[in-house]
């Protein structure tokens, strides 16, 4: 079922900041990049055990990934001027949620991108935090060619 008809405002004035600061956006992402990340670790780290045991998590995504992985993929026109680690997160959610909305990626998309992009030990906590960074960094690489250049 398409739901792309929830942009059909955003998509008469198209820009980066548009997407990027509109609030419902973030808020229906918060839940996409949540459900999305606690799946794509379930499956590395089922896929990773040695015991060969299944390993079903569900994590929140700390804001400062998020803001990092904003920068890191070069998308930080598409938030506020001068905003915070917090307005950062919104507009990586934002993002998110206008490429799930437009039909460009799906949830299995986006799950797949993201745990095929984990490494290492993510059960050490700094690493974990180290690897989501460049997992979330993929995943806004490869949306960037859903989003407008200006």
């Amino acid at each position: 079922m398409a739901f792309n008809f929830l942009l059909d405002d955003l998509n008469q004035h198209l820009s980066q900041k548009t997407i990027g600061t509109d609030k419902g956006l973030a808020k229906l992402g918060d839940s996409i990049v949540n459900l999305t990340y606690s799946m794509a670790k379930s499956i590395y780290l089922t896929r990773n055990n040695p015991k060969n045991r299944i390993i079903r998590t569900g994590n929140k995504v700390s804001k400062k990934i998020l803001a990092e992985a904003l920068k890191n993929a070069g998308l930080k026109p598409f938030a506020k001027n001068r905003g915070d680690a917090h307005d950062m997160a919104d507009t990586v959610e934002a993002i998110v949620a206008y490429v799930w909305l437009s039909n460009k990626m799906s949830i299995d998309d986006i799950i797949d991108v993201l745990w095929k992009a984990l490494s290492g030990d993510i059960s050490i906590r700094n690493q974990e935090i180290e690897t989501a960074r460049k997992a979330f960094t993929t995943l806004l690489n490869t949306m960037k060619k859903f989003l407008p250049e200006h």
